[in-house]
């Protein structure tokens, strides 16, 4: 009998890594935020909660939320339409699309059938890919779909497109709070200048009910907030293990001999459910750091003063306070070179779920220079309940010259902080007046919108009716607005396409200009 020699995790056959595309991950991004939102100080007055409850113990800001007007399907409708133009793409160019949410309002019909609506006058149907759902990570599985799916035999030259969208929303209580809204779309394409590295995936799932969604007519979780914590740090642990396994097996194929330590992530971006928690879990990555050294140097360095943890079990320090201040202490300085500024958008628009850890990368790039980014390696780790998590690297382009696709990728999120800046905000009051609006008519039939569109952002997909069979009708705010917003939005009358297919140059589909209400869709007939 002959029995095959066993590889190591993470290795593969040279001869296998060359008949793939090369450097295949994420070539574009949008954000989109709700266009209001909700001052934390003034809710923990409003709440009667202690001064610094939410702002300093949760590290929130502002929290972003949707009236009656927007729901998932506007969301991305909104999303993916933005990025299109933004980059001056054909519809023809995409070849899958896959949704990853929890924000479920229909157990049939998915949120992609109903983006699709986008492609009509395109006349491309042949379009790959539904919605994926699991908690926060739906997006991230969504995005690993379309990853695989470019390195695959299934590929057919075109690009893959990626929306992470969610409303995240809360019973009144101390969890409403860690509420927020929002979408991210993400085009994925070889030659990308946010490549995924091959082989470096630490995955850990595992059955807990620490956050799931039981009732069908609600929009609130059941959750259990202890136990959430300690699920998503164990899962943090166990990925990291695994990560460092499958990079060591890489590193010794090279003949290099080396530990990897959290100094080898340039960047390191978190899923969010609020900004204190993120800040834990960087110190938690330091601690595992420190357990897994042989001869840790707990006289100079980052190690300096912690050697009364070093036979400590990493098992018992979920809530241990003193391991927990002696290593946010410890990694205080890491963590504002490497992922502080991660936290732009969780800190001002809150908890979006699924698009959450990719609005943190979002962050990242859109708080610096192509040449400060450039050959960088970005840690990301995604966690959804339930649960299941992924930490994995992206590695960045070296090529950071003007008119690059790092630089185009850049340049298109610079006006983040103003797009958050240029929100309204709405008193506590107002915003508890619309949540419960959103909870008496959530999956009401028949049913017209409250809410007023003035002030949706210019391009903004909204809801116009829901018929009595629960058919959702949909309307798009005018582009012809002067507000900072969109100042760097490509027309759709224009033409000019700087992002070309993959493999062959598409052809542009037939353009119009828009103005409010010109277009209306559904997610029924049409």
């Amino acid at each position: 009998m002959i029995v095959s020699s066993l590889r190591m995790p993470g290795s593969l056959p040279i001869s296998c890594e060359a008949t793939w595309p090369k450097d295949v991950g994420i070539i574009a991004m949008e954000v989109y935020v709700p266009s209001q939102y909700v001052d934390q100080t003034e809710l923990e007055e409003f709440d009667g909660a202690g001064a610094g409850k939410y702002t300093i113990g949760l590290g929130q800001a502002r929290m972003g939320f949707c009236t009656d007007r927007e729901d998932i399907n506007s969301l991305c409708l909104t999303v993916v339409q933005r990025l299109m133009e933004r980059n001056g793409l054909s519809y023809e160019s995409v070849g899958r699309l896959e949704v990853g949410t929890e924000t479920i309002i229909d157990k049939s019909k998915s949120v992609k059938t109903v983006l699709m609506q986008l492609f009509d006058e395109s006349g491309n149907t042949d379009v790959e890919g539904v919605d994926t759902t699991n908690a926060c990570y739906g997006g991230t599985a969504a995005l690993f779909n379309a990853i695989n799916w470019v390195e695959s035999s299934s590929w057919d030259g075109r690009y893959a497109l990626v929306v992470a969208g969610d409303i995240a929303v809360y019973a009144t209580g101390s969890a409403r709070p860690t509420g927020g809204a929002g979408a991210v779309a993400m085009l994925v394409g070889p030659n990308a200048p946010l490549a995924f590295e091959r082989g470096l995936r630490g995955t850990h799932m595992q059955h807990a009910y620490d956050f799931y969604k039981p009732d069908m007519v609600s929009e609130y979780p059941v959750v259990d907030g202890k136990l959430s914590i300690q699920c998503y740090l164990s899962a943090l642990d166990r990925c990291y293990s695994v990560y460092r396994n499958k990079i060591h097996a890489q590193w010794q194929r090279e003949g290099l001999e080396k530990r990897f330590n959290l100094e080898d992530f340039g960047f390191v971006v978190f899923h969010s459910p609020y900004c204190k928690l993120v800040q834990k879990s960087f110190a938690r990555l330091m601690l595992n750091d420190f357990l897994s050294d042989p001869s840790p140097n707990t006289d100079s360095g980052p190690f300096s003063g912690l050697e009364a943890f070093r036979d400590v079990k990493i098992e018992d320090t979920y809530f241990d306070r003193d391991v927990e201040k002696a290593f946010m202490k410890a990694s205080t300085e890491l963590f504002e070179q490497k992922t502080k500024a991660s936290l732009l958008v969780s800190n001002q628009n809150g908890n979006m779920y699924t698009p959450s850890v990719y609005g943190c990368l979002a962050s990242v790039l859109a708080q610096q220079t192509p040449q400060q980014l450039a050959g960088q390696r970005i840690g990301v780790f995604s966690y959804g309940s339930g649960f299941a998590a992924t930490l994995y690297s992206i590695k960045v382009t070296q090529d950071a010259t003007p008119g690059s696709a790092l630089d185009k990728l850049v340049s298109s999120l610079c006006d983040l902080q103003t797009r958050l800046d240029s929100r309204k905000k709405f008193s506590p009051a107002l915003f508890a007046e619309n949540m419960k609006i959103r909870e008496e008519t959530h999956h009401l039939a028949n049913y017209i919108p409250q809410g007023s569109v003035d002030d949706l952002f210019p391009g903004t997909w909204y809801l116009t009716r829901v018929d009595d069979k629960h058919r959702r009708q949909y309307a798009r705010c005018s582009l012809n607005d002067d507000r900072p917003l969109e100042a760097g939005l490509i027309d759709s009358s224009i033409t000019t396409e700087h992002i070309p297919s993959p493999v062959k140059k598409m052809p542009r589909i037939p353009t119009t200009t828009a103005g409010t209400e010109v277009v209306v869709f559904s997610n029924g007939d049409h």
